[in-house]
């Protein structure tokens, strides 16, 4: 079952590979961000792409994600968390790649249970991508109830889950 605006967000661990700027090209371990723990008396925009590298997960969806980030902060979120069904070494890849630079937590959903867990999961074995990654959507986490989401209904296209759509929607 897919969850909904009004649901708790599940609890889930996932995986990131913490910034460090005085270090940014180095190759460290991970650390846990805990869904429950993490969020608690927080929003939290959660960005939701089918992979890491794809063409339009990085030349649309999170390129908007990180011009905006200022703004997307100034509407009072405390965390922006990019996650994908890549493992988190790839995430902190992409990230660099992206220029990120620590603004959005680039987590990974490998082992899929953020996808399961919200019922957003996508099999894209047809496409030769696995079956664990995670469709595009976009929600916002206030406190740890889903306040907001828009799930694309093609996963290849960003029409309800950019940036400028969460803008509009804090």
């Amino acid at each position: 079952m897919t969850i909904k605006i009004g649901d708790e967000f599940p609890q889930v661990q996932l995986k990131y590979v913490p910034y460090d700027a005085a270090a940014p090209n180095a190759c460290k371990g991970p650390q846990l961000l805990d869904t429950k723990k993490d969020f608690a008396g927080k929003k939290v925009v959660i960005v939701g792409v089918p992979g890491a590298f794809s063409p339009t997960c990085s030349a649309q969806h999170l390129p908007a994600y990180v011009s905006k980030v200022d703004e997307i902060k100034a509407k009072g979120v405390d965390l922006i968390v990019c996650v994908s069904g890549n493992d988190f070494f790839v995430m902190d890849a992409w990230g660099k790649q992206q220029k990120v630079d620590g603004k959005i937590i680039m987590a990974g959903d490998a082992n899929g249970d953020l996808g399961r867990a919200t019922g957003l999961a996508l099999d894209l074995s047809k496409v030769g991508l696995g079956p664990v990654r995670l469709t595009r959507f976009a929600a916002i986490v206030d406190n740890g109830k889903v306040s907001y989401l828009a799930v694309e209904p093609d996963s290849s296209e960003v029409a309800v889950s950019g940036a400028g759509d969460v803008l509009a929607a804090l």
